[in-house]
């Protein structure tokens, strides 16, 4: 039985007492709603993948242009490596709680066990906010991306994409779990591959034989003058313009806690996932926004967004730069799979978000209506209707709508990350005065609490500075504005309307729940068969 040691006795009776009689086998029915529950049909290979690739998107390949735009290369890179430390820090603050408590509803029944249900409400709703409105988003991008190939209306792109997504989610979460392990996979190679080519180019491999090095940060230079302000001051707000929208990017990292009610053998899968994440801020973020910003100036023409082509894309750009002809329709191909899976992702959580949010009384009770295979259908009819959202694009352009969806789940994310940090701090204060051996939990990091506290207090001052740009002298943008304070605005909104309707206050520390659920998750636990051969035991390391 994996649980940590404490002194209250009586926890240990009652998990004891509860694993005995808890009898698995078939789709479990919830006694109070007579519903099937969800199901865990996502292997450990879908929730390496999810982890590791799963909401890699247009955040990366295509915002990453904005980025680059605002910061200049040496902007763009230190902008990822701080917000790439913060996602580390809630990952890992998460990773503690989610696999000692793998639930349905994941950090959103956390924080009524550990905070109070105010929050868990305020989270709950911030978060299906969060990937509601980043599904239209991911829709417009790939409105975008197709734009390389024909000037057909966007509508009928964003309509292709739309099609897929939901029939991927209403196939299942099986289903889901393995078309995101092929367009993971294909995201993981193309990032990888575009790596490699990136380096060859900046050394002089392309067609042209030119030798980049590091001209690019000579001239124009390492960091753009924001807004021609000039000296530290501007070099340090080109660094800042910068954060907003790499949080963009690392937004959704925290979905497998969200896959944690459908994930098989959680207690063994999902640490190794949490485990996973560094190789995909390091490889991926870090290592790509190098690269891009030495290939390309900053003030390329291409970046921006708001023309709405896609050789908005940095990668697309470079190679179109180096007089390579054919990849760039190629490249594009897998960036349109991603935008793709990441839309994908995004239906998923947000209608898992829901379900939470109707099982904790918070949302009302047709959202727990599920088929005899344990899929929230009802949530996911809800959910797809907020894609003809995306469709605001054919007007306004799908190059600036992407902005104005990124610029809110950018907001709404960092809120979801900084009640993360809050409800672990909880939790750790919980552990402590119950008297429960950490050392002894199936996922531990010697970070905390201090990473926790620091990802709580970046995430806080990065929201309230999200739109500071509209602040100076001839910059104000009503839709900017808009898009990056009204998250902000709702989520104390939400929790003090919601204390005033519970009337729950917090939940002390000792009267924190560590107990419930425990049997079923001793129950699903089991070891791994032993491989058979070298490439059994490599696949096993690998996933």
């Amino acid at each position: 039985m994996y649980t940590p040691h404490s002194k209250n006795v009586d926890n240990k009776e009652k998990i004891t007492s509860d694993i005995e009689s808890f009898t698995p086998g078939g789709n479990p029915i919830d006694e109070t709603t007579g519903e099937v529950k969800l199901v865990r049909q996502l292997k450990n290979r879908h929730i390496a993948m999810i982890s590791i690739g799963g909401v890699i998107g247009t955040g990366l390949f295509l915002g990453t242009a904005t980025g680059l735009k605002n910061g200049g290369p040496l902007g763009l890179w230190l902008g990822y490596i701080v917000m790439g430390s913060i996602c580390y820090s809630v990952m890992i603050s998460l990773g503690e709680m989610i696999a000692y408590l793998p639930i349905p509803g994941g950090h959103i029944k956390l924080a009524e066990r550990f905070i109070n249900p105010a929050f868990s409400f305020t989270m709950g709703w911030n978060y299906w906010y969060n990937w509601t409105i980043i599904l239209p988003a991911e829709l417009s991008a790939s409105a975008v991306l197709i734009g390389l190939w024909s000037d057909v209306n966007p509508a009928v792109w964003i309509t292709m994409t739309m099609v897929v997504t939901i029939s991927i989610n209403f196939l299942g979460a099986g289903a889901y779990g393995e078309a995101e392990f092929i367009f993971a996979s294909i995201k993981v190679i193309t990032i990888v591959g575009l790596i490699i080519l990136g380096i060859v180019l900046d050394l002089g491999g392309g067609p042209n034989h030119d030798r980049i090095g590091f001209r690019h940060w000579k001239h124009p230079g390492p960091f753009n003058q924001f807004a021609d302000i000039q000296g530290s001051e501007g070099r340090f707000l080109a660094w800042w313009a910068v954060m907003t929208q790499a949080a963009f990017s690392f937004i959704g990292t925290e979905i497998v806690a969200i896959a944690a009610g459908e994930a098989k053998n959680p207690r063994r899968n999902l640490p190794r996932a949490i485990q996973r994440v560094y190789i995909r801020i390091c490889l991926f973020y870090i290592l790509g926004t190098l690269i891009i910003g030495l290939l390309v100036p900053y003030t390329s023409p291409g970046l921006d967004l708001s023309d709405g082509t896609a050789a908005s894309s940095p990668f697309v750009i470079a190679i179109e730069r180096a007089g390579i002809k054919a990849l760039p329709s190629i490249i594009n191909a897998c960036l349109l799979t991603a935008a793709w899976s990441a839309a994908s992702s995004d239906l998923y959580t947000s209608s898992r978000a829901l379900y939470g949010l109707a099982q904790a009384g918070n949302a009302p009770k047709i959202f727990l209506k599920t088929s005899k295979k344990g899929l929230p259908w009802a949530s996911l009819v809800f959910c797809s209707v907020f894609a003809l959202l995306s469709y605001m694009g054919v007007n306004s352009g799908a190059g600036k709508v992407f902005g104005w969806f990124a610029n809110m789940t950018s907001v709404a994310g960092l809120l979801t990350w900084f009640g993360i940090s809050c409800t672990y701090i909880r939790f750790y204060q919980g552990l402590k005065v119950q008297g429960y051996d950490r050392s002894k939990l199936p996922f531990v990091s010697k970070l905390q609490p201090y990473a926790a506290w620091y990802a709580a207090s970046s995430c806080i001052l990065i929201c309230f500075t999200s739109g500071w740009m509209v602040f100076l002298k001839g910059r104000w943008a009503t839709d900017t504005f808009v898009t990056n304070y009204l998250p902000l605005a709702l989520f104390p909104i939400l929790y003090i309307s919601a204390r005033f309707r519970t009337k729950k206050p917090m939940v002390n520390p000792e009267d924190m729940d560590f107990v419930t659920n425990i049997a079923e998750i001793e129950a699903e636990t089991y070891d791994d068969p032993p491989p058979r051969n070298k490439f059994e035991a490599f696949w096993q390391w690998l996933m």
